[in-house]
């Protein structure tokens, strides 16, 4: 690979669920002319769906180039290349309808990156949201279901170990667990899956050429247990993951207390933080990356990235949902879009500086 090349990774982006805004981002990030500076995009979708969005946001500078292959797109700014799957038929589509087809569509535009991530035809990849009932309405019929994203490209990547990492500028959230109830969450809680994710934690800030990361690890319970008297998760299982962790050289801190844990992080305390489960990794994060302007009465920003740790192929995708309210609109912000292609480029950029 040459130093263009790596200058440049090729970032395959899903379309999403075609009933959601992911197609109008899709055209709203690439008419941005940086990312071509940055990156060779190419849109995984339909691309009937992708000239359609273009249409709807009224963007007659930008082409619609379809392709068969990774090797027939043109990568020009003003060129939008779409790896074409016909998989919607426009004349039973409606914006902000959950479908079947819909659902399906989504679906095998993850399987279809992943496969070409594996490949190595692209450098990583970037998705758009998907809306869990449609897709698992699609694939009922065969006897699969997947909680999301994470599940999909763990099972065709055959990957045991992964996490969640979000990101926001310089925050950044693993979480120990991500989609199961609260109660389940809490029983996840053992001293070997804290390990596994401060390693990936870890691995995760190398690969954004940081050379040694701090990584805090929050408690389970209010005030990080205070010493069992607020349950014995933090002394039976997340104190004796943190020891070994140290004990291997790794920079850790906790169990912190959850309620003072982000403003240091923000801060700029950590350069990573080990959530115990899903809400209380998201919630700080989102508070601080979804901006709504009371005074329009709209989101004045949507910023962050959502990454799958762990994984052998290089997986980031906007933060935030399908935005069902908004498809169609031409309303939708586009800022976590191109924040996880960004992210993206930047992994890219150092798996293959060190490969």
């Amino acid at each position: 690979m040459n130093n263009t090349e790596i200058r440049r990774p090729v970032i395959g982006i899903t379309m999403g669920d075609p009933a959601g805004n992911g197609p109008e981002l899709c055209v709203q990030a690439l008419r941005h002319k940086a990312i071509y500076e940055e990156c060779r995009p190419l849109i995984v979708g339909d691309a009937n769906v992708i000239e359609k969005a273009a249409v709807l946001l009224g963007h007659p500078e930008l082409t619609v180039h379809r392709v068969d292959s990774v090797e027939q797109a043109a990568f020009i700014w003003g060129i939008i290349d779409v790896y074409h799957l016909d998989l919607v038929d426009l004349a039973r589509f409606e914006y902000g309808k959950v479908s079947a087809m819909c659902g399906r569509a989504a679906f095998e535009c993850v399987r279809q990156v992943i496969e070409l991530a594996l490949d190595d035809e692209v450098d990583a990849t970037c998705t758009n949201a998907l809306n869990k009932e449609a897709m698992n309405l699609a694939l009922a019929p065969e006897g699969m279901h997947f909680d999301g994203h994470t599940e999909i490209y763990a099972h065709y990547t055959h990957t045991e170990k992964y996490t969640m990492l979000l990101a926001h500028h310089d925050l950044r959230v693993v979480h120990v667990s991500t989609h199961c109830s609260l109660r389940e969450a809490c029983g996840r809680v053992k001293k070997q899956r804290v390990l596994d994710v401060i390693h990936i934690a870890d691995s995760a800030c190398r690969s954004f050429g940081i050379p040694r990361p701090r990584i805090a690890v929050a408690g389970l319970n209010p005030h990080a247990g205070e010493n069992g008297l607020f349950g014995r998760e933090e002394l039976d299982e997340i104190i004796p993951a943190i020891r070994a962790a140290q004990d291997e050289g790794l920079c850790v801190d906790g169990p912190v207390p959850p309620d003072s844990l982000f403003p240091k992080a923000l801060g700029g305390w950590y350069d990573i933080v080990v959530a115990m489960y899903h809400d209380q990794g998201h919630i700080p994060l989102k508070t601080v990356g979804f901006v709504y302007d009371r005074e329009k009465q709209a989101w004045k920003a949507v910023e962050g990235v959502n990454i799958t740790l762990g994984l052998p192929i290089i997986r980031t995708s906007v933060d935030h949902g399908t935005g069902f309210d908004q498809a169609g609109k031409g309303t939708s912000n586009e800022l976590s879009l191109l924040n996880a292609i960004q992210y993206a480029v930047t992994m890219a950029r150092n798996r293959n500086i060190k490969e």
